[in-house]
């Protein structure tokens, strides 16, 4: 979970600002000039962070492209400390020139607020632009992702690449075990029952006490639960919180009960001590980099719910819009295409999952043929079947969930829910502090 929250916060950007917005003829022309350096048509990219992929990557669009001037910004260079102060800093100065209708022409939104520029009409609904590309293969685009994302019917975001959220359980464990799981509809009810059942049936094989998660503080695995239903919790449109809800305080006796009761705990263990975990997997190399340093054997499971069953969640990586009112909205578009091109998805400074099917399948049939021969490097020897291989396939190729979840509201859950864990305050009254602190941050 620690990964998963480090995540979250990743790098910010720094955008940069150009003259915009209509006026008189001679601003017009003065628009013109400013768009224009040596004969090319200037566009500006705004990044989080400097690194190879964007190097190579401006390099191979100019060399298709050699009317068009790419002008990288980045706000830090890859590795560079980032504080709370500047991230704040950073999302005050940025909110200023796009309200008021400056920036570059293309920008990563990744901790920008995406559905206030929305509905300010601050971005380019790329649905048309989308439909009319003829360069690109649309059956091989991996549309379900870019269905996800969508904002008010509109795509106003196209992602680099995406990382996957998993939910993987401890194969050996649960195959010689009596304890049959029906991940399609099991709920965090039915989990806590059937991983008691599995803990005890290990322990009377004479094996340590094991646990179905470890290493992951109460607050974490509520904060867990919360993106997972955010939904439920959080009314991102009407700016109003339930976490004062009887839903939520049962949900936090819920989580304090299986700490209480050893199911979970918060405690370092070896990873053969843990039944399930939480995995992040940011490649298809995860499947097995990932999953196997976990468990000998891995099965891939859908996560406990609070509903219906669910998709996988995913996590969009480097997240371009389109300004508005940019004077090159062509040019701009030209790049998102070259973005989810062939030539990009496969470049190998790319992190994530690729938004074309195709890209995805030959790495993992790559990676399918190293391991039968032996040359799969992963530390030791790495003995994955077949049909571990086809079950990775389905996932790639599954139904996928965004939840766009707000930084600010994980923490203040993570803080006060922390006096609720440690015995300090009643669930209520941490609910209610919940409450009242996220109340006021989504009316600010």
């Amino acid at each position: 979970m620690k990964k998963w929250l480090g995540m979250i916060f990743i790098g910010i950007l720094m955008t940069t600002t150009t003259a915009c917005g209509s006026g008189s003829s001679g601003e017009m022309e003065n628009k013109e000039k400013q768009t224009k350096k040596e004969g090319k048509t200037v566009v500006t990219l705004s990044i989080q962070e400097s690194n190879s992929f964007y190097q190579t990557l401006e390099k191979k669009f100019e060399e298709k492209y050699p009317d068009i001037d790419l002008q990288i910004k980045s706000y830090r260079t890859a590795g560079e400390k980032f504080d709370q102060g500047e991230y704040e800093k950073y999302k005050k100065t940025t909110n200023t020139a796009m309200l008021s209708g400056k920036g570059p022409d293309i920008i990563d939104v990744d901790v920008l607020p995406l559905e206030e520029y929305v509905n300010k009409q601050l971005l380019l609904n790329m649905n048309d632009l989308l439909d009319q590309d003829k360069t690109l293969d649309k059956n091989d685009i991996q549309m379900d992702v870019l269905e996800t994302l969508k904002l008010k019917g509109g795509l106003y975001r196209v992602p680099s690449g995406f990382g996957l959220s998993v939910f993987a359980g401890d194969g050996n464990a649960i195959k010689n075990s009596t304890v049959k799981i029906d991940d399609k509809s099991w709920n965090w009810n039915t989990f806590e029952e059937i991983s008691k059942q599995l803990i005890q049936q290990a322990g009377k094989g004479g094996k340590e006490h094991l646990y179905a998660l470890a290493s992951y503080p109460a607050e974490s695995t509520l904060g867990a639960m919360v993106v997972d239903n955010y939904a439920e919790f959080v009314d991102r449109t009407a700016k109003k919180a339930k976490f004062d809800s009887p839903e939520f305080v049962k949900l936090m006796q819920h989580i304090k009960k299986m700490y209480d009761d050893k199911v979970m705990t918060a405690e370092l263990v070896e990873m053969n001590n843990q039944l399930f975990s939480d995995v992040s997997l940011m490649s298809p190399k995860d499947f097995i980099d990932g999953l196997y340093s976990y468990f000998e054997n891995p099965v891939l499971l859908q996560k406990p719910h609070m509903g219906q069953s669910e998709a996988t969640r995913i996590f969009p990586l480097s997240q371009f819009a389109i300004r508005a009112n940019s004077p090159v909205k062509d040019e701009a578009w030209k790049f998102i295409s070259f973005l989810l091109s062939d030539e990009v998805q496969s470049l190998q400074e790319r992190g994530g999952f690729s938004l074309l099917a195709s890209v995805n399948d030959k790495k993992l049939n790559e990676m399918q043929e190293q391991v039968k021969s032996g040359t799969y490097k992963f530390g030791k020897k790495a003995k994955v079947s077949d049909e571990a291989f086809s079950q990775f396939k389905q996932f790639v190729h599954g139904s996928f969930q965004y939840v766009d979840v707000d930084v600010k509201v994980l923490s203040i859950i993570y803080e006060e829910s922390e006096t609720f864990f440690s015995g300090q305050k009643s669930a209520d009254e941490a609910a209610k502090l919940i409450q009242n602190r996220v109340t006021t941050y989504l009316n600010e």
